[in-house]
């Protein structure tokens, strides 16, 4: 079993930055596809960041290209997702999720059957 925790969530003034901090258990990042997801009140979950296993491609979603940066710490099993330029529609539940070692399925992973495990996810909130 695979435990993912989120932390860094907050309250932040538009403009500001957060940076979202996903710690799993055993060697849960180091070969594994990692993504962000959100979910604002009333809307549907939206992916928007992802980490190929191999540690080389990303994808963003329009949404926050540009602004948010996901990157991975092997040696601490954690990865982060920086999040600058922040907007009140950046408001919402984030959470991260791992997939399976090595993941061959079709890339980018925005379904959410790509994943296996999920944290239980951090509040971020933008105020205007």
């Amino acid at each position: 079993q695979v435990e993912l925790v989120e932390s860094g969530g907050g309250l932040v003034q538009a403009g500001g930055s957060l940076r979202l901090s996903c710690g799993g258990s055993g060697r849960t990042c180091s070969n594994r596809p990692m993504g962000w997801v959100r979910q604002a009140p009333g809307k549907e979950r939206e992916v928007g960041a992802i980490l190929h296993w191999s540690g080389r491609t990303t994808y963003y979603a329009d949404s926050v290209k540009g602004r948010f940066t996901i990157s991975r710490d092997n040696p601490e099993n954690t990865v982060y997702l920086q999040m600058d330029s922040l907007k009140p529609e950046d408001t919402a539940v984030y959470y991260c999720g791992a997939g399976p070692p090595r993941y061959s399925g079709r890339w980018p992973f925005v379904r959410g059957d790509d994943y296996q495990y999920w944290g239980q996810g951090t509040q971020v909130t933008v105020s205007s």
